[in-house]
């Protein structure tokens, strides 16, 4: 067999090991490891991989900042900032048609704002918002669905832990892509307020309204809220600002959470251990896809699949918006069995060589960072997608009264919302680059 032809068996491969439910880091690994034994002839090169491709893949700088938004999202759990950040929209959309689940909407957005990590947001936001979807009449279906979508805001709204794996794999300047990720990110939310709006009216009887809480109130919850501000612009602000760079910007972030949550007494010395212990669990299980993917997809250069498909598709004269629409599809389909961060590492050094070949009328940086934003949207829809929507899970196994079909049924208007939002963003590719071509 070919370089070429190893390559393409490589995937039927890879999908076995998965459905056998080997841990996809290591399936990666494994066919990695075993193609480029299988090209190159011998071991001596395989174990020359493992002692640079590791170096290489962890002595990266830019991969710190993971294991510190991580940290950020367990001390803003702790310091009470869902709960706050959910009684604020409460107080101000609670009285409206839908509007208690529009506030668990808002508060995923918020959320995400200082998290950066989807399965986060959805389990830390329905630990505040899920009793009182419950309390004001909301069906356990309609409950779990808004929070598991609510909860994919936080991979889409900067900081986000994929984006900054995006731009590793990539080579792309992280701060411009969080800047791109804003009016997507905004839209996403406003979209799911818009589709709770039209579901809440379309299938009347199924929730209560909230008495309307005078001004004072508000702004008394509004209040309450600041410390997600300030780490927000501690964040974000300083990155533009010029203050830090991204890594600095995410110690910055995650000490200044931490101190927070200390000052509001829900950071103690047990809970510091145990925040540690979740966010070095949490990395360890990134850092082994991302070391997998590093093998994966270095075995994948040497067998010239990505590069044999990019110049085959082009010279096919295939239109570009064609290609693209079909590498959205393929993501859609494989949201529905992997989840996000294990479809980025895997399939964006294949597809990114084939987009960034095709002509859609930008400049190279613009269509990298412009295709970084779809594949993140596409990505999350794959977390609530039936059958394997991680944040589905998640959210039903914090209401284990609701059955997981209703929760099914109950998010399938939130995935059109996304596909809809997705259709715009892919034929008007300014409304993602706006606040970039703007600030830089």
């Amino acid at each position: 067999m070919t370089p070429f032809e190893i390559g393409v068996w490589s995937f039927p491969v890879l999908m076995l090991l998965i459905f056998l439910r080997m841990p996809i880091g290591l399936a990666m690994l494994v066919v990695g490891l075993g193609g480029t034994a299988w090209i190159t002839g011998g071991s001596i090169v395989v174990l020359a991989k493992l002692k640079t491709e590791t170096y290489s893949t962890f002595s990266n700088y830019s991969l710190s900042i993971v294991p510190l938004f991580l940290l950020m999202g367990q001390f803003a759990t702790l310091g009470g900032m869902s709960t706050a950040l959910f009684k604020a929209a409460e107080t101000w959309l609670g009285h409206r048609r839908g509007g208690v689940a529009m506030a668990a909407v808002g508060a995923c957005a918020g959320f995400g704002a200082i998290c950066g990590s989807s399965l986060a947001t959805a389990a830390t936001m329905s630990q505040a918002a899920l009793p009182e979807l419950k309390r004001y009449g909301y069906s356990g279906g309609m409950a779990t669905a808004t929070l598991a979508a609510g909860g994919t805001l936080g991979i889409l709204i900067p900081p986000s832990v994929v984006l900054v794996i995006y731009a590793i794999i990539t080579e792309q300047n992280i701060a411009k892509l969080f800047l791109a990720a804003f009016v997507p990110g905004i839209l996403a939310a406003v979209g799911y307020m818009i589709t709770i709006s039209i579901v809440v009216r379309l299938f009347p009887g199924q929730e209560t309204l909230r008495e309307r809480v005078p001004m004072a109130a508000r702004l008394a919850a509004l209040g309450a809220v600041w410390p997600v501000l300030v780490v927000f612009f501690l964040v974000v602000g300083g990155i533009y600002l010029g203050w830090f760079t991204p890594t600095e910007a995410a110690a910055i972030g995650a000490a200044g959470t931490g101190i927070i949550a200390w000052a509001s007494g829900g950071l103690t010395r047990a809970r510091l251990a145990d925040a540690f212990l979740v966010t070095a669990g949490s990395t360890a299980m990134i850092f082994l896809i991302v070391l997998g993917a590093g093998f994966y997809n270095a075995f994948l250069a040497l067998s010239q699949v990505p590069q044999e498909l990019s110049s085959q598709i082009v010279e096919a004269g295939f239109s570009p918006w064609t290609v693209l629409a079909v590498i959205l599809v393929l993501y859609l389909v494989f949201g529905c069995v992997m989840d996000s961060l294990s479809m980025i590492l895997l399939t964006v050094p294949i597809f990114f060589p084939i987009i960034s070949a095709l002509d859609f009328g930008l400049t190279p940086e613009e269509t990298a960072i412009w295709f970084g934003i779809l594949v993140l949207i596409v990505v999350e829809v794959g977390l609530i997608t039936p059958p394997v929507g991680m944040n589905l899970f998640v959210i039903n196994a914090m209401d284990p009264a609701t059955p997981i079909t209703q929760t099914y049924k109950g998010v399938m208007p939130f995935v059109v919302s996304d596909i809809v939002r997705t259709v715009i963003l892919v034929m008007f590719p300014s409304i993602t680059l706006f606040l970039m071509r703007l600030l830089h």
